[in-house]
């Protein structure tokens, strides 16, 4: 039985996506771009972009979070080199090793556990050493680089094929003398252990923020991540100036529902809102159980007809409902734009975020699988 499709969807522009990694290519230079597509891609759907990635040559490597994203675009079939930009747990590694992702180390006892699941398996792994230069989050500080290179080049199973930072602040203006003294500290540490052992051959550290604002010197791979899905990590910062990133998802859906509602009319749970005079009201199936924000209740801004639209009353967690004004030409079926463009009207997932207080990020991470993807532009 074939499935009914959502009342929503995002639809992924696959050839913004590679012009994107394009600009990355000209800032990165003769580097190697990796281009994270973890979290289902931003949500844009990993298996997708990855093989467009692919076919294109946008980038070069991929890099995902949990083990289980790295299996689905190997038996997806993709090619490209997949590092797992954290350590695994030891119960996945024997998994992550067969299916030949690169793996991150962080001390001694990684090392040995992924040596450990290697030979097991019978395979070699290659590993990426994460050095902790100010990020706090995972890595071992930048003077202990030495003593783990030892270990993995001391290992039966297993192959240094990188070492990396990661930088917090690094689109941040007021926090660039921070980032460059973190890389500094992190460099340093890599050019001293390359004198003892010779040159590791991936050393990267540049993030989004970095590929925009910071000397690459003294590195061998990019890492883009949301520059890569068309939003810039600073809104508005002056790195972002001019650039030519073009977001590659929209999310629409349509109006299901049309009432006219005189003054004094509630809508919605709680109550909150009221209508201030007579009104139409359209009610859209999307909801927070979409990924559609309940923060964005009486203030997230829709396009219908070329216009902007304001929600009405609280997110529910299917529908929202859109306050058109008293003089709204709309129908049944009309398309609602909660992400996207519609005539000379534009609703970004940067704007969401500022209107929520989070990122750009976030919000096309939270777009659920039950809203459909659709993706255009591609090479097939």
């Amino acid at each position: 039985m074939s499935r009914c499709p959502s009342p929503s969807r995002a639809t992924v522009d696959l050839s913004a996506i590679v012009a994107n990694l394009a600009l990355v290519r000209q800032r990165a230079g003769d580097r190697n771009v990796l281009f994270a597509v973890k979290a289902d891609a931003y949500g844009h759907g990993a298996v997708a972009v990855a093989r467009e990635v692919e076919a294109t040559g946008a980038a070069d490597w991929l890099a995902v979070a949990t083990v289980a994203e790295g299996q689905e675009l190997v038996e997806a079939g993709i090619g490209l080199p997949i590092l797992k930009l954290s350590p695994a747990d030891p119960w996945d590694l024997d998994a992550a090793v067969r299916a030949g992702l690169r793996l991150t180390v962080l001390d001694a006892e990684t090392v040995g556990q992924v040596e450990e699941a290697s030979a097991r398996c019978g395979l070699h792994t290659r590993v990426h050493i994460g050095v902790d230069s100010g990020m706090g989050r995972i890595g071992l500080p930048p003077e202990r680089l030495g003593e783990v290179v030892a270990a993995v080049d001391h290992s039966d199973h297993l192959d240094l094929e990188g070492v990396f930072t990661h930088l917090p602040i690094s689109d941040v203006p007021t926090g660039r003398a921070f980032t460059i003294a973190q890389i500094g500290r992190f460099l340093g540490a890599v050019e001293t252990v390359q004198k003892d052992r010779g040159p590791i051959p991936q050393v990267h550290m540049a993030n989004s923020g970095a590929i925009l604002g910071h000397d690459l010197t003294g590195t061998t791979m990019v890492r883009a991540g949301i520059v890569g899905y068309g939003y810039d990590p600073d809104p508005g910062g002056p790195n972002s100036q001019g650039i030519g990133l073009r977001p590659a998802l929209s999310w629409t859906s349509h109006i299901f529902f049309l009432k006219t509602v005189e003054a004094g009319t509630t809508i919605g749970y709680g109550r909150t809102w009221t209508a201030p005079s007579r009104t139409v009201i359209a009610t859209v199936p999307v909801g927070y159980a979409d990924g559609y924000p309940r923060l964005l209740s009486s203030r997230g801004p829709v396009l219908i007809g070329g216009r902007r639209h304001l929600v009405a009353g609280r997110v529910c967690m299917d529908q929202i409902m859109v306050d058109l004004g008293p003089d709204a030409d709309a129908a049944i079926g009309d398309e609602v734009v909660m992400i996207g463009s519609q005539g000379d009207a534009v609703v970004t997932a940067d704007e969401l975020a500022g209107l929520t207080g989070t990122i750009s990020y976030e919000i096309t991470c939270d777009i659920s699988k039950r809203v459909d993807r659709v993706w255009v532009g591609g090479t097939a």
